[in-house]
């Protein structure tokens, strides 16, 4: 499968050098710290693909999940382990750089969080994340997708996204939702333009 372009890429890592990070929130994300008290989430294997600096990774990690935190940008993930690096949880994760779209793990994944990686990525590239969640999530796996941003925009990143296109290309692979929800512990500008996904993979 063709990877991200170096241009783009280094778009991204030049974002991190530069500090032009508005996308992180600079603390876990509120909705999934909501499902992680609630008791929902599968455990095992976490995959977390464009981590950025890691507060979900390490939100996520306990001695029944191990969280996999995958970035691009060689900045992003020494920022993401310096932050974590004294965390009571630090044998419970991990941080990769690599292209999501190439990166072959040893293992597949009981659960996939996307935040902000779906939008980062061009529409063009939309068909091949879905089958890369095919690849990388188990039989009866759970795909969490925060769905941002859902009103009209024009260009990005952030690329505007709606449920039919997350239908589009993991609906042929056998992904089927099974909760999908406006998201009302959305932070900022983003509530009111902001769907929770939960996707399992049942074939």
């Amino acid at each position: 499968m063709q990877g991200l372009s170096d241009e783009y890429s280094g778009r991204w890592e030049k974002c991190w050098e530069q500090g032009d990070t508005g996308w992180d929130l600079g603390q876990p994300t509120p909705v999934l710290l909501q499902l992680l008290e609630k008791e929902t989430l599968p455990k095992g294997r976490v995959l977390v693909p464009g981590c950025g600096a890691g507060h979900d990774v390490v939100a996520i990690a306990n001695p029944e999940r191990y969280v996999v935190g995958l970035d691009i940008s060689e900045t992003a993930i020494k920022r993401a382990i310096e932050i974590s690096s004294s965390s009571p949880s630090a044998k419970c994760f991990e941080f990769v750089e690599a292209d999501f779209f190439t990166w072959h793990p040893t293992e597949m994944f009981d659960l996939i969080f996307d935040y902000t990686f779906f939008c980062a990525i061009e529409p063009r590239t939309r068909a091949s994340w879905g089958t890369r969640m095919h690849e990388l999530l188990k039989p009866d796996g759970e795909l969490i997708t925060l769905m941002y941003p859902t009103n009209d925009r024009d260009g990005g990143p952030p690329f505007k996204v709606s449920v039919a296109d997350f239908e589009e290309v993991l609906h042929p692979w056998g992904f089927k939702a099974t909760s999908i929800t406006d998201n009302e512990l959305a932070v900022g500008k983003r509530k009111g333009n902001e769907k929770l996904g939960r996707w399992k993979r049942c074939h």
